[in-house]
């Protein structure tokens, strides 16, 4: 499968969902490289921003934005794969911020989790209204706050250990449909995170997300 996206930076990558311009502006201050997937070219020419690429289905884009970033359009026809797949395999860059793949269709913010997990790499970081949402890797370090939320969802059997949370994790078996981690609070100004399989999804507020990013950069990541 071919790479169509090569950055040395961070990629600011957006769906067709809505988002905020101060979370685009935000994500572009840590992610300068700018890509859409299919119609969230259509959010960014509503928010004046051009991406530098334009990856999917092409079955959301509006026919003037069609015709004048020609270019720019990597058309992938298959549809065993969404158009966030198709992005995330096609991309190469330290990490990713996705912007506009949630919202108030439950059913594309499942799939975006979904497609996090099955990719398996913890530098792709979901960017909501109010949280963040990312794979957790093998080790991770993050800088928090006491009181602050620090939630955690499985989307298949892992098993983790944890430091600096109220609930520690250790010994649990989580399961999407048993034990799950939402909701936990931290406890200190560090939490520790450890786990046996790329399987576990870190939820946390999303002024966290720059302090986020510098640590997921410091960490293993599952795929190296």
């Amino acid at each position: 499968m071919s790479v169509l996206v090569h950055s040395e930076y961070g990629v600011t990558l957006v769906g067709g969902a809505d988002f905020a311009t101060t979370d685009l502006q935000d994500a572009l201050s840590l992610a300068p490289c700018l890509v859409a997937a299919d119609g969230g070219a259509n959010m960014l020419a509503d928010a004046g921003h051009s991406p530098q690429a334009i990856i999917g289905d092409i079955d959301s884009l509006r026919s003037d934005l069609r015709h004048r970033m020609h270019d720019k359009i990597h058309k992938i026809d298959e549809q065993d794969s969404t158009d966030f797949d198709k992005c995330l395999t096609r991309i190469d860059a330290p990490f990713v911020l996705a912007l506009g793949f949630s919202g108030s269709r439950l059913d594309h913010t499942l799939a975006a989790m979904s497609s996090l997990v099955r990719f398996g790499s913890s530098r792709v970081v979901l960017v909501a209204e109010h949280d963040i949402c990312f794979v957790a890797p093998p080790h991770l370090t993050l800088d928090t706050t006491k009181g602050q939320r620090v939630s955690l969802f499985p989307m298949g059997q892992c098993a983790g250990r944890s430091t600096g949370l109220f609930w520690p994790i250790d010994g649990l078996d989580f399961t999407p449909s048993g034990v799950i981690g939402t909701s936990n609070i931290a406890v200190t100004t560090q939490a520790t995170l450890a786990f046996d399989s790329p399987r576990m999804l870190v939820l946390l507020p999303h002024a966290q997300l720059r302090s986020t990013i510098a640590a997921l950069m410091a960490s293993p990541d599952w795929q190296g």
